[in-house]
């Protein structure tokens, strides 16, 4: 016997109903590319979003075309997020921080015959003419006064919605249609397409609205730092126009000064990145002399990457909830979140940051398992360390285009590639990537685990351990360590800091001081990079 109730898709083009609807005034800041603060609201974004969808279906837009974009945090984007999925097309985000390369085979991997961008990637849309010969239309995402000279090549985003006059009523459609297309960084062959339906996106936004999970609500004025074209800027784009939160743009400007300035402006109480977003910013603060209490934040939530746990202990010091998540462009991307059950709350501040430093546990709709090499599912305890596994309604299937063949197997699972462990309670702690994980002697080092370790020295800017080869254990850790400015310090004094923080043999065979470390497209160490460059070391060095 089936249930008596309605049945209506769910689609992201009614998020942003919902929001015109019932959070008309809730704000929308956007500082855009050409330095301007645009003020508009949830109203102003929907109706902006129904010209976009109009210019896009009179460039030829058709459900299930993809709709490319090179832009970053404005209001301009955000439209997108909404005009293209709205008509049934699939928002295609490129990552303009990838190798031109990776862009290349990405947009014509892709297939977009639209591609937006934002005037600074001009020359590198422009470096890839030749090469872009599916790209019928290019948009640069201004207005008229600041399109680029001579260029008939070129159509005008506010021109374009100038023309059009948003009467529009948004079409109905399977759910299970495709909304969007993100590729990985593609640290390991070509990135591979992960593509989102409208279903997958809406069940995520709720995820993001939930007091277990990003507690977003209409209370909140966001400042996003994550990239719209990072994995949707981890859904809150959707997931604020569920609840109707404020939502503030920084545009291109994600330097710590920047940030400070636009979050204490716009009284900002949540914000969302990286944690090399987060130790620019405290770079910032420490550089002029301010507090960290001058921020305005309550919550903070870092992701991307394991947090240190000296970032976590400098935000909580300040009285700013600082937690992380855990996901990956598999999934959509949150999958687990570190919220502090009742219990912990009577701990200690240590206790809890104890708590805070995991990667949290698996939200309502994904499933989570760790499992041997042999693919034996391993024990619950904190202690089994093994590959993670997921499934999940937000959770990819396959790559688009059928790229790497099977990815799930015949129970769903995917395999992350992540190293982990989960203890009773559910919390997840990443102790690797799979392809990082250091083996000495037939034993596992977490790099990880080494590196957090490190960044809780006054004097240490960045870390990064890496395997390399050893004449006796096969494979030991090498640190390479970025100091603070004006700082002194040997590496014997890192290793003696080290000491009664992980296991002895874990600690690093050298530690050697680098200016800088080279980060991924996504913001991570590329530690692909430094093995290579430093893999022969300790056997030249006799270490």
């Amino acid at each position: 016997m089936l249930g008596l109730m309605q049945d209506r898709p769910l689609l992201i083009s009614s998020l942003l109903t919902h929001a015109e609807r019932y959070h008309p005034r809730s704000e929308v800041v956007s500082v855009t590319c050409e330095g301007e603060t645009v003020r508009t609201d949830w109203a102003g974004i929907a109706r902006r979003a129904k010209k976009a969808a109009q210019a896009l279906r009179r460039l030829g837009v058709k459900p299930g075309d993809r709709v490319a974009t090179l832009a970053w945090n404005t209001h301009r984007h955000l439209e997108l997020y909404y005009a293209a999925a709205g008509i049934g097309a699939v928002l295609h985000t490129v990552n303009p921080r990838l190798f031109p390369e990776q862009i290349d085979y990405i947009l014509n991997h892709g297939a977009a015959e639209v591609l937006l961008l934002d005037a600074p990637f001009l020359p590198l849309v422009d470096g890839l003419e030749d090469k872009l010969g599916k790209v019928k239309h290019r948009v640069v995402m201004t207005d008229a006064n600041h399109m680029p000279k001579g260029r008939a090549d070129l159509a005008c985003y506010e021109a374009l919605l100038a023309s059009e006059d948003g009467t529009l009523d948004w079409p109905v459609f399977d759910e299970k249609q495709a909304s969007g297309l993100c590729y990985t960084s593609g640290t390991t062959g070509n990135p591979k397409g992960v593509l989102y339906s409208h279903r997958s996106t809406v069940l995520h936004a709720f995820l993001c609205c939930q007091v277990d999970g990003l507690h977003l609500s209409r209370a909140d004025s966001t400042l996003l730092a994550v990239p719209l074209f990072h994995v949707n800027a981890w859904g809150i784009p959707y997931a604020s126009a569920l609840c109707g939160a404020k939502l503030v743009l920084p545009g291109p400007k994600l330097d710590g000064q920047s940030l400070y300035d636009l979050s204490r402006a716009e009284k900002c109480s949540f914000s969302l990145g990286v944690p090399t977003v987060w130790i620019g910013l405290f770079k910032y603060l420490d550089e002029a002399g301010l507090k960290t209490s001058n921020l305005p934040f309550e919550r903070v939530l870092m992701g991307g990457s394991a947090a240190p746990r000296a970032l976590l202990e400098r935000f909580h010091a300040a009285e700013i909830h600082a937690f992380q998540a855990w996901g990956m462009s598999e999934t959509s991307p949150v999958a687990t979140v570190a919220t502090l059950l009742p219990h912990h709350k009577e701990l200690p501040k240590a206790q809890q940051i104890d708590v805070l430093v995991r990667q949290g546990r698996a939200m309502f709709g994904v499933e989570l398992r760790i499992v041997a090499e042999d693919g034996t599912e391993l024990p619950h305890d904190g202690s089994a360390s093994g590959e993670l596994m997921v499934r999940g309604p937000w959770v990819t299937s396959g790559y688009y285009g059928g790229v790497g063949g099977q990815v799930v197997d015949k129970d769903g699972w995917f395999a992350t590639g992540d190293v982990a462990k989960i203890d009773g309670e559910g919390f997840v702690t990443l102790t690797d990537r799979s392809k990082d994980v250091i083996k000495s002697g037939g034993e596992w080092i977490s790099s990880i685990e080494l590196e957090n370790a490190a960044l809780g020295h006054p004097a240490v800017e960045a870390a990064a351990v890496v395997g390399v080869t050893h004449d006796r254990w096969q494979e030991r850790p090498l640190m390479l360590v970025v100091k603070k400015p004006g700082s002194s310090v040997a590496p014997a004094e890192v290793l003696a800091y080290l000491e009664d923080k992980v296991a002895r043999w874990w600690l690093p065979d050298d530690v050697v001081f680098v200016e800088s470390l080279p980060l991924t497209a996504t913001g991570k160490l590329d530690k692909k990079v430094l093995r290579e460059a430093w893999k022969d070391h300790l056997v030249k060095a006799g270490v």
